[in-house]
């Protein structure tokens, strides 16, 4: 039977991605998303992949949108938490709110729907979790405090939890992208991005391909020797 896969952030850039991958490769993908019906709808449509709306902030509704998926595709087997906000902005400029909302989501995120989902992998023997960290998570970003310390948590997670699921047969990793060819990497301004992607060994940014590639390889049922590691896909940018 096809194991049941969901992905936050699952209808657009890296998620979108994900989750067409999962589904080519033959799992039952659960797409989640958070405020855009329209592109939602839109992704559904195209995809045949299921949506669900929730806010994954918020403990109440990870664990209701875990209930309802499972109660429609099966129980979850495999859990990929990409969703994730910027609210970018110095020290001096940046409001609590924004410090507030950027860890609350896109690290707060992993710890609701991991919370959601954990004791019914735990029941089954089984688990597979991929945390999606960043390249600036790693090594930091002028201008975003509060994302990096959000995805440098993610990794941290990602190794205290890979330790609880260790002996249960739940994997936990992570993979850490540099900068991706999405909607969001797009919004910088063209001289901005003339210099990261200078900055790139490989010489152009990643493709969303490349980092489902990396999931679908952490997600196998073969790959229950890995479990608290970070990959890093980003063409060379950071080395450690």
């Amino acid at each position: 039977m096809a194991r049941v896969a969901v992905v936050t952030g699952g209808t657009r850039g890296i998620g979108e991605a994900i989750s067409v991958a999962l589904k080519n490769a033959g799992y039952k993908v659960a797409a989640n998303y958070a405020g855009n019906d329209e592109r939602a709808k839109a992704f559904e449509a195209r995809t045949g992949i299921k949506v669900y709306k929730w806010d994954v902030s918020t403990l109440e509704e990870c664990a209701a949108g875990v209930k309802k998926i499972e109660s429609e595709l099966g129980p979850i087997e495999v859990i990929v938490n990409n969703a994730g906000i910027t609210r970018d902005g110095t020290m001096k400029k940046m409001a609590r709110q924004a410090w507030d909302e950027v860890l609350d989501t896109n690290l707060g995120g992993c710890f609701n729907m991991c919370k959601a989902g954990w004791e019914g992998m735990l029941a089954r023997g089984f688990g597979r979790i991929v945390n999606i960290g960043s390249i600036n998570g790693q090594a930091g970003q002028y201008g975003q405090v509060n994302y990096a310390a959000a995805k440098s948590g993610i990794h941290g997670f990602t190794k205290a939890l890979g330790q609880e699921g260790a002996a249960k047969g739940i994997t936990v990793n992570a993979i850490a992208p540099g900068y991706i060819d999405t909607d969001m990497v797009a919004a910088v301004p063209p001289d901005v991005l003339a210099k990261i992607v200078a900055r790139i060994p490989v010489g152009r940014l990643g493709k969303a391909d490349e980092i489902a590639r990396g999931v679908l390889f952490l997600v196998a049922d073969e790959g229950g020797f890995i479990t608290g590691s970070t990959m890093s896909i980003n063409g060379g940018q950071h080395m450690y």
